[in-house]
């Protein structure tokens, strides 16, 4: 079981991680080179800054996947259709789509009550047109209870057209019940390594009942920690600490669950890029190759207790 390793930028106090592009353009050259194969864009500016981002990103880098943190609600799904399928040609299809849920705004709160269920309501409509916008042969009206849409098409599609990965995550019923109907990827929260596995099976059931468990994949975000570090805990990574070889033990648990990629925060500068995708990434790729050839089924090692793994 291969798996993927994705960079997270971090957000400093003193700016963004993309604040200087020729500063980042040197940092995605040692991202690629370093094994990961994607870069989660998700920059405090918001969504429109994202997405230039993201061209910018798919312009100076090979092989580099692009996540695009996205958001339902700030621009027309027709609008964020077309300029999602243009950037996702310029990048020759290394993009994907990671949506996250945020409140309505007040404009909206006035015509319609605010709730968890309201807002997953208007991500899974946004997500149903932007499908049917990077599919379509011809132009559809549409009249639902967020969006209005008279002569929706898009005539440049993407590579992938309606087939672009759509990351989603949430542990409510509802936000299940949403990436069970959409998503491609399943961005998972913190957990022991038996909590994540309960969490992938209420995952997979809601796929199921719409035909589609078996083609969810699930991604794990891991903040790595500097050792002897004690501060307070990101609540929505796992949190490792310690040299390479106590990483990588660290991670196998959860490997061995069927994840089949870790998001990897907490190391932004040149060295630490260089240094995790050298040591850490190339460690736990050859130990799970080992593991596998070695382990006659799979869970051997999820019930073993590793030191370095900080989970809250």
């Amino acid at each position: 079981m291969p798996i993927e390793f994705t960079h997270v930028p971090g957000k400093p106090a003193n700016g963004s991680f993309f604040y200087d592009f020729a500063e980042t353009a040197t940092k995605l050259s040692l991202i690629e080179d370093a094994g990961f194969r994607k870069l989660v864009v998700d920059d405090p500016a918001g969504l429109l800054t994202n997405m230039d981002i993201a061209d910018q990103t798919l312009e100076r880098t090979a092989s580099l996947e692009v996540v695009l943190t996205h958001w339902a609600g700030v621009i027309e799904p027709t609008v964020a259709a077309r300029q999602l399928a243009a950037l996702d040609r310029r990048g020759g299809g290394r993009l994907s789509l990671r949506m996250l849920s945020e409140p309505l705004e007040d404009s909206d709160a006035e015509v319609r009550p605010v709730g968890h269920g309201v807002v997953w309501q208007r991500i899974d409509e946004y997500l149903v047109l932007l499908k049917r916008l990077w599919s379509n042969d011809k132009p559809f009206d549409h009249e639902g209870a967020f969006y209005s849409v008279k002569g929706g098409f898009v005539p440049r599609k993407g590579p992938h057209g309606a087939d672009l990965t759509i990351r989603l995550g949430g542990q409510s019923g509802t936000a299940l019940k949403v990436a069970g109907r959409h998503a491609d990827v399943f961005e998972l929260a913190a957990g022991t390594p038996d909590e994540v596995a309960q969490l992938m099976q209420r995952v997979r059931s809601a796929a199921a009942e719409h035909g589609r468990a078996g083609r969810l994949r699930f991604a794990l975000p891991v903040r790595i920690r500097p050792e002897g570090w004690s501060g307070t805990f990101d609540h929505k990574a796992v949190e490792v600490a310690g040299p390479p070889a106590r990483l990588a033990l660290s991670l196998l648990p959860y490997a061995a669950l069927g994840i089949e990629e870790f998001m990897i925060g907490g190391i932004d500068r040149p060295g630490e890029i260089a240094r995790i995708g050298r040591e850490t990434v190339t460690l736990i790729a050859n130990s799970l190759a080992r593991r596998e050839a070695d382990t006659p089924s799979p869970g051997t090692f999820a019930s073993r207790s590793f030191t370095g793994a900080h989970v809250r």
